[in-house]
């Protein structure tokens, strides 16, 4: 699994390299591709790191893991939000056109499906052990508390999340990227068990999309509107 992340990892950087160099000329087209890139590799690792919850020691290997890959994409995917919420922020400030918006979070969706699209395909293979019966899971609800509780709680974790990456700006990028990815693993630890602690509308499309085809409302009410609408509390104080 981690061999598996880690080519990802290389993969999309070598794609992202590749973008740079050819489509500079493209600015639509060079957004769009870097965020679709950049989206799918968090949402690609994440997939697989959903399936290590129950690697012994637990949650130690989980949490180390999901550590250690938030520090490895925060030095990896600089520029990129990955983040719908995220987008949203520079479109409000006017520094980013609604169009530029629009395709971007087009592109994090877009890179949801592929992600789930590709883990799918290789869990198919059953190449490591978590791997087995991947697919016959379906719908495997994160949200193990009432719908009310699951979104205050994905609510408060985006606000959290926003707030520390906004006050953070102003820290070195090479320790912001360790205290944006200790936040993200104490809210994974604290949550993760009542709702997963995603905040990522387009993550969670990509972790829990048969969810999302099943009980649309309430994952859309837990999932898309309460990260977006953190953001758009953080937005309003600042």
């Amino acid at each position: 699994s981690v061999l598996l992340m880690s080519g990802v990892v290389v993969a999309v950087g070598l794609c992202r390299r590749l973008t740079r160099r050819r489509l500079r000329s493209h600015p639509r087209l060079f957004a769009f591709l870097v965020e679709m890139f950049s989206t799918f590799q968090i949402c690609a690792c994440t997939n697989e790191l959903s399936l290590l919850g129950n690697v012994e020691p637990k949650p130690h290997t989980a949490l180390t893991l999901t550590y250690g890959f938030t520090v490895l994409h925060g030095l990896t995917l600089a520029g990129s939000t990955c983040n719908p919420c995220g987008t949203l922020q520079p479109m409000w400030g006017g520094t980013t056109s609604l169009r530029m918006g629009g395709l971007k979070i087009a592109a994090q969706f877009v890179a949801a499906v592929l992600a789930r699209v590709f883990m799918h395909f290789i869990w198919s293979l059953e190449m490591a052990e978590p791997h087995f019966g991947a697919l016959s899971q379906g719908c495997s609800s994160p949200m193990q508390t009432t719908e009310m509780q699951a979104f205050c709680i994905e609510l408060l974790f985006s606000v959290v999340f926003q707030l520390a990456v906004l006050r953070s700006e102003s820290v070195n990028p090479k320790y912001r990227v360790h205290l944006i990815a200790l936040l993200i693993t104490m809210l994974v630890y604290a949550g993760g068990n009542l709702t997963g602690a995603v905040f990522n509308p387009a993550l969670a499309f990509s972790l829990h999309a048969d969810c999302f085809y099943d009980k649309f409302l309430s994952y859309s009410l837990v999932y898309w509107i309460a990260p977006a609408l953190g953001k758009f509390l953080i937005l309003y104080v600042f």
